[in-house]
C-alpha cells in the first residue's frame, strides 16, 4: 500500500515584528536594565496543501531587523523546499547564510522561528502532538517561577512577589541579582527565611557581575543552597566563567545566548558551565537545540531551555523537554501582564501542584496564534531596556 504525503511544499513564509509597552507598574529592573517594552516576532509558514505553522524568533532587541532577514534573504532561500525536510532547510541557511558572510546571530534568530514552524507543520501534518514526533512522551517536567520578573526590589516586596507563585504549584524560583553582591545577597535570604530549605533557588544575573562580584557572592550563594548562578558574565567571555567556576560549588549557567552547536561545543568542553540552557527562538531552533542536547548528554549536563516572549515558544519547549533524556527545569513565566503568553496565543502551559508542566496534546505545538493581536501591536522601534 502506498501512503501519499500531504504537500509540503512552502509556498509563503511572512515574519511579523510585535511589541507592546509594559506599564511602570509592571516593569522590573535586571542585569540589563529596566524593561520598557515587550518585543517578540512571529514566524507564519504555509504549504501547498493548506497547512500552516507558526514559530517564534527572538527579537534580539531589534525585532523589526529580524523580521526583515526572515522576509528577504531567509524566505527566499526556503520557499519551494518542503517543510518535512528540517535538516535540509536548516543546511541551506547555514551554507547560504550562517556559515560564511552571513549576519551571525540575527540569522540564528531569524532561523529559529521558521524552524519551529517548520516542525509544527511536520506533527500537524501526521496529526500528532510536537512531542510525540520528536520520540517523547507527556511526562511531567518540573518548572520554575521565571521570566522577566523577581527582579530587583526590596526584600520583603520580594518575597511578597514569589509567594502567590509557590502557592500556585511552583516548587523552584529564579531571582534577578547583578544589583550588588550584598544587596543580591539579602534577598536571597530573605527568600530562604521566608520559604525554607524545600524550595529550589536559582539566580540570574543577566551578565551585570563582574569576576570581583561573582567571587564575592558565589561563597554566599552556597551557604544559601543556590542551585545556580546563571549568566554571570557575557556569553563570550570564557576566561572569567573559568575562574568563577571556582569560587564555590554552585553550578555556573548559561546558553540562551550561545548560538548553535557550535558555541555549544565550547561551552561543553571547557566544563566551567555545566547548567545548559539554550533557547529554541535563538540558537537555530528545534533542528539545532537537539542536536546540543544529544552532545550534552555525552557529558551528563542537564538542559534547562531559556524561556522567550511568547506562547509558541514556552509550548515548544515543553514538548522539546518531553523528548530528550538529560532535561531540566521549564522556565515558567510569570511576569505580570505578558499579552504574549495570555493573549496572543491560547494558554501555553499549566503548572500543577506538582511544580511541573506536562506538553499540550493537540497537533503541533499545540497554540493558537491570534493574529489579528499582531496586527493590531505593530512593533515599537528603540531600547527594550533602560
Amino acid at each position: 500500500m502506498t501512503v501519499r504525503d500531504p504537500d509540503l511544499k512552502i509556498i509563503a513564509i511572512e515574519a511579523f515584528p510585535t511589541s507592546f509597552p509594559v506599564k511602570p507598574e509592571d516593569s522590573i529592573s535586571l542585569g540589563v536594565g529596566r524593561v520598557v517594552k515587550r518585543d517578540a516576532v512571529i514566524v507564519k509558514v504555509t504549504t501547498a496543501g493548506g497547512l500552516v505553522g507558526f514559530g517564534e524568533s527572538h527579537h534580539g532587541r531589534s525585532p523589526g531587523t529580524v523580521a526583515h532577514l526572515v522576509n528577504t534573504a531567509l524566505k527566499q532561500l526556503v520557499l519551494g523546499m518542503n517543510a518535512a525536510d528540517v535538516v535540509g532547510v536548516w543546511k541551506k541557511i547555514y551554507d547560504k547564510q550562517l556559515a560564511s558572510h552571513g549576519m551571525g546571530a540575527g540569522t540564528c534568530l531569524a532561523m529559529s522561528g521558521i524552524d519551529q514552524a517548520l516542525w509544527d507543520i511536520r506533527a500537524k501534518a501526521v496529526g500528532w502532538p510536537l512531542y510525540k514526533l520528536l520520540g517523547g512522551s507527556a511526562r511531567a517536567i518540573p518548572a520554575y517561577a521565571g521570566g522577566v520578573s523577581l527582579g530587583y526590589q526590596d526584600p520583603k516586596a520580594l518575597v511578597a512577589e514569589a509567594r502567590p507563585h509557590l502557592e500556585a504549584g511552583y516548587k523552584a524560583l529564579k531571582l534577578r541579582v547583578g544589583d550588588s553582591p550584598k544587596r543580591d545577597i539579602e534577598r536571597i535570604s530573605a527568600v530562604r527565611q521566608a520559604f525554607g530549605d524545600d524550595i529550589v533557588i536559582l539566580t540570574d544575573a543577566n551578565i551585570g557581575y563582574s569576576v570581583a562580584d561573582a567571587r564575592a557572592a558565589m561563597p554566599a550563594m552556597e551557604e544559601l543552597n543556590v542551585g545556580w548562578l546563571e549568566e554571570p558574565f557575557p556569553p563570550h567571555d570564557h576566561r572569567s566563567y573559568e575562574l568563577a567556576s571556582t569560587f564555590s560549588s554552585v553550578p555556573l549557567a548559561a546558553g540562551e545566548n550561545h548560538y548553535t552547536r557550535f558555541e555549544f561545543t565550547r561551552v561543553i568542553e571547557d566544563g566551567a558551565i555545566t547548567i545548559l540552557q539554550p533557547d529554541l527562538s535563538k540558537t537555530g531552533g528545534i533542528t539545532e537545540a537537539l542536536r546540543i542536547a544529544a552532545m550534552a548528554s555525552a557529558y551528563k549536563f542537564s538542559i534547562n531551555p531559556h524561556t522567550s516572549m511568547t506562547g509558541i515558544n514556552m509550548a515548544a519547549s515543553i514538548h522539546f523537554l518531553a523528548a530528550i533524556d538529560n532535561g531540566g527545569y521549564f522556565e515558567g513565566d510569570v511576569s505580570r501582564n505578558n499579552h504574549f503568553r495570555d493573549t496572543l496565543t491560547s494558554t501555553p502551559y499549566q503548572v500543577g501542584k506538582d511544580g511541573c508542566v506536562r506538553p499540550l496534546e493537540t497537533p503541533g505545538i499545540g497554540v493558537e496564534v491570534d493574529e489579528d493581536f499582531i496586527a493590531k501591536h505593530p512593533v515599537i522601534e528603540g531600547p527594550s531596556y533602560v
